[in-house]
C-alpha cells in the first residue's frame, strides 16, 4: 500500500514550480515560487526580474503581474513573460 498523507495534491505541485514577478510596495520586483513565504530575488526593475526568473528556471514563461485601472472587472491580472 502507498502512503497518499505525503504527497502534494497535483495543483499545489504546478503552482509551486511557477515563477511570479511581483510589484512590491517598496518600488522594486519579487521573483517568488508559488506558495512561498520569501522572496527568490529583489530586483530594481521589472524587466531584471523577469530576466532572473528565466535564468532561475529556464524553459518556462514566468508570470508578471500587471496593475490595468479599468472602469469594469478586477485591476489586478497576470501576463506570461
Amino acid at each position: 500500500m502507498s502512503n497518499t498523507k505525503d504527497k502534494k495534491p497535483a495543483a499545489a505541485s504546478k503552482l509551486d514550480k511557477k515563477l511570479f514577478v511581483e510589484k512590491r510596495p517598496e518600488g522594486d520586483f519579487a521573483v517568488r515560487k508559488g506558495n512561498s513565504e520569501r522572496a527568490s530575488a529583489v530586483l530594481p526593475t521589472q524587466a531584471k526580474a523577469i530576466e532572473r526568473a528565466k535564468e532561475l528556471n529556464p524553459g518556462a514563461s514566468p508570470v508578471v503581474e500587471r496593475v490595468r485601472n479599468t472602469t469594469t472587472g478586477k485591476s489586478d491580472q497576470w501576463r506570461k513573460a
